[in-house]
């Protein structure tokens, strides 16, 4: 079981490495043409937000055993802290305010979450906490690509969305749900269900 567990554990750091690493694509894109076009920075910041507070989650003193979870979830909060800044560097002026103003409230509600659970809270209370920060703006995080989807069917073309990212949702969404079974863990089964759910809406779609 426990192997199993690492196994599934190890695929879903994969697949979730190649989802956080596919925009560079888009951000070729946008700093080559110096424009964030149509692109949306939300599920930029969504993810981060969502990376970080899962990171925090999957800490010894946080969630034991779930090393795999902050790893992967600490790589991915730093990429997305890079793709909003560059999308900071080039969209308009409008639109960074309201950037900024997300950012804002994605770094409060972080260490928000993050101090009350080291100052107030101990032990398996602190987990409870954690877990449920992480699951409810995974859910937040997993609704944000529905903006790409409003885009594809705006231009009529699947540029935004490409068929290989959407599989790689759904095989991700998958080996963490299964990781989380493995584990017992039901905040995980409940952020990456939502994953999965999403994968299998956008490949059916």
């Amino acid at each position: 079981m426990e192997i199993a567990h690492f196994v599934f554990g190890i695929f879903g750091n994969a697949t979730a490495l190649f989802l956080f690493l596919s925009p560079t694509i888009t951000f070729r894109r946008i700093i080559k043409n110096k424009s964030t076009e149509d692109f949306s920075g939300v599920p930029y910041s969504m993810t981060m937000l969502n990376c970080l507070l899962s990171a925090w989650y999957g800490l010894p003193f946080v969630s034991p055993n779930n090393m795999l979870v902050w790893t992967i979830n600490g790589t991915g909060a730093l990429l997305e802290a890079i793709y909003v800044l560059i999308f900071l560097v080039y969209a308009p002026r409008k639109l960074k305010v309201r950037m900024f103003g997300l950012l804002a409230l994605a770094s409060s509600v972080f260490a928000a979450v993050a101090l009350t659970s080291v100052l107030a809270l101990q032990g398996n209370t602190r987990k409870l906490f954690c877990g449920f920060a992480a699951a409810i703006f995974s859910i937040c995080m997993y609704a944000s690509p529905l903006s790409i989807m409003r885009l594809v069917i705006k231009t009529k073309s699947v540029e935004f969305m490409p068929f290989f990212l959407s599989l790689f949702v759904f095989f991700c969404g998958t080996s963490w749900f299964i990781y989380g079974l493995l584990g017992r863990d039901p905040f995980i089964i409940v952020c990456y269900y939502s994953y999965l759910i999403l994968g299998i809406y956008i490949n059916t779609s």
